[in-house]
């Protein structure tokens, strides 16, 4: 009896073995399938983004008027405008006469004049 208990878990262990190493195929052969079918599927690859053209920096500009050794600023001119017309407008055009110490300017087709102060 003692010699079948033996045989039996000889048996048992061999029969261990043999499954553990027909998993370790399998795995392995599923491993080799996987890599085989990545080499073969080209890997799709995400189409260059296209950048939007730069616009070139717009430089800071300081418009200044000198008219008797005196001058203004033009954003002060602009700014003063503004205040004149008291409201927002669309679309506002300038003229600045020094030598009358006035700007003229239309805005939204509406004329008006204000004094300009060269100091």
């Amino acid at each position: 009896m003692a010699t079948k208990k033996a045989a039996a878990k000889a048996a048992e262990k061999e029969t261990t073995k043999v499954t553990k190493a027909a998993e370790t195929v399998k795995e392995t052969k599923a491993t080799a399938t996987k890599a085989a079918a990545e080499k073969k599927a080209p890997a799709k690859k995400a189409a260059p983004k296209k950048a939007a053209p730069k616009k070139p920096a717009e430089a800071k500009v300081d418009f200044f008027v000198e008219f008797g050794g005196v001058q203004v600023s033009i954003d002060e001119v602009v700014s003063n405008v503004k205040a004149t017309l008291g409201k927002d407008a669309k679309e506002i055009k300038v003229y600045l006469k020094p030598e009358e110490s006035k700007a003229y300017f239309v805005a939204d087709g509406e004329e008006k004049e204000m004094d300009v102060f060269f100091c």
